[in-house]
């Protein structure tokens, strides 16, 4: 291996870093002439429209608010900054950057509005223009940003942003992260290949559309060679030496180096490094449902939301319980016991949708689509989920919550805790009405491991925005209910 071939190929590299460098900074500096722009829209529109005539204190002429969009305009650029929205891994992830955008511009409201009546500058500030200017600068960063995403995406500089992935030892949670890279069109990484250590076959095969290169042996050369930018360990077996070697390779030639946790197969994201006597220590720390003020104020929407449910429902309960009784004379409302937090039983209430011996001689089972003991209306019913309206009075009870995994039948799921790995993790949370598997898809006679995945993956990404998109989604969502 020559000098020059050593030589030339970081130097590639380096230039590709150059031109995600001057993206950046156009980028920045476009977003400060937007932010900039939009404060001084809002000025104008505060104070020099129709609007000025409501509560304006005295004179307002442009010099009283030069201090204010001075102020406005660096807070919004240092809140973007501390986001991490100027790094080169946001450039071609635009839903992750509009997020970002819209996170700072709610923490910016609260902060510019504080900051200014704290200290009392003079003249006191409109609250009502830190709102117009709040919303003009969202609005104009997330439409300036889409086209900026767009022009990228669509240009040859593209594939130069992407990171180059090399992987060392290949699992299947490997072969997870892979598929995710290839099913998200604004991946800011390319996979090129895989390598064994030096000790050990591969945990399972690579696909035939994932290149295999020589043994850790030539590591070296094949970083310079592939252009790699990252390197992640999915072979854990490794002994300690060349865990270490290999980390000490990868900062040798500046090179990312991160591992999958293969140990860990549940609840990864909340993974968290701290000292213990100064000692680090890698374990599972809380998980969002762990901290008491989600809990508090998960119960708030709860409450909340099942009080007007219940209110807006009970003209529809009452609609739908007579055209059951009179298609089948009865009890209008069925109940069935279910599984609910730490395993505790209670007793599910839904709109009757199927004949009254649908479980005759005692033999449960899932329901499955066309379900010959339906009712005509069950079908109907089931279709828009509005048997599961009464189920507002569990929530409000504190049996159930809005949003969380679907409560399961005991006999049904009497050895799942055998059979389906992690299963009793969904447990630790209330079940919902509905949640991300039901929107997903996945309710009644459907995979149930998939739905278990889905159930740890709400579970660690939970926040009250997640609940509140997954009960808008669960009107679009209409196959058949568990």
């Amino acid at each position: 291996m020559s000098s020059s071939a050593e030589i030339a190929v970081p130097l590639q590299v380096r230039r590709y870093v150059g031109i995600a460098e001057r993206l950046l900074i156009s980028a920045l500096l476009a977003d400060t002439f937007v932010i900039l722009y939009g404060l001084v829209a809002g000025f104008w529109l505060r104070f020099y429209t129709p609007i000025a005539r409501h509560g304006v204190p005295g004179e307002v002429n442009p010099r009283n608010y030069a201090g204010y969009i001075a102020l406005g305009t660096v807070l919004m650029l240092f809140t973007l900054t501390y986001h991490r929205l100027y790094e080169k891994q946001t450039l071609l992830r635009y839903r992750h950057v509009s997020l970002l955008v819209l996170k700072s511009g709610i923490i910016w409201f609260a902060c510019f509005t504080s900051f200014s009546l704290l200290f009392k500058f003079q003249p006191p500030i409109s609250r009502l223009f830190v709102l117009i200017a709040g919303a003009n600068v969202i609005v104009g960063l997330l439409i300036w940003r889409n086209l900026f995403h767009r022009l990228l995406r669509n240009s040859p500089v593209a594939r130069r942003l992407k990171q180059r992935v090399l992987f060392v030892g290949w699992n299947p949670e490997a072969e997870k992260l892979v598929h995710s890279f290839q099913a998200d069109e604004s991946c800011a990484y390319e996979v090129v290949g895989c390598t064994m250590s030096r000790r050990h076959c591969f945990e399972s095969q690579p696909p035939e559309n994932i290149d295999v290169f020589p043994n850790m042996r030539e590591l070296e050369f094949l970083l310079h060679r592939e252009s790699i930018e990252i390197v992640i360990l999915a072979d854990l077996d490794c002994v300690r030496s060349e865990v270490v070697e290999l980390a000490n390779i990868c900062e040798k030639e500046m090179i990312e180096f991160k591992l999958i946790p293969s140990y860990f197969q549940i609840l990864v994201s909340g993974l968290h490094l701290e000292t213990v006597n100064g000692v680090p220590v890698l374990g599972v720390s809380q998980l969002p449902l762990d901290k008491l003020p989600n809990v508090l104020f998960k119960r708030f929407l709860d409450i909340l939301g099942a009080t007007v449910g219940l209110i807006l429902s009970a003209p529809i309960i009452a609609l739908f319980g007579a055209i059951v009784y009179l298609e089948s004379p009865g009890p209008i409302f069925y109940r069935q016991r279910r599984l609910g937090q730490r395993g505790m039983e209670f007793e599910i209430i839904k709109i009757r949708s199927m004949r009254l011996d649908a479980e005759k001689g005692g033999r449960p089972g899932w329901t499955t689509a066309n379900d010959p003991r339906r009712l005509k209306i069950g079908a109907f019913m089931r279709k828009w989920n509005i048997d599961e309206v009464p189920q507002f009075w569990n929530v409000l009870k504190g049996e159930m919550s809005l949003v969380g995994p679907r409560p399961e039948r005991p006999e049904l799921i009497l050895n799942f805790k055998e059979e389906i790995p992690h299963y009793n993790a969904r447990h630790n949370v209330k079940p919902g009405i509905t949640g991300w598997a039901q929107i997903k898809g996945l309710r009644g006679d459907t995979d149930l491991t998939e739905r278990i995945n889905c159930d740890l993956w709400y579970l660690e990404n939970w926040s009250a925005v997640l609940d509140l998109q997954i009960m808008a989604l669960t009107f679009l969502k209409r196959e058949n209910a568990c």
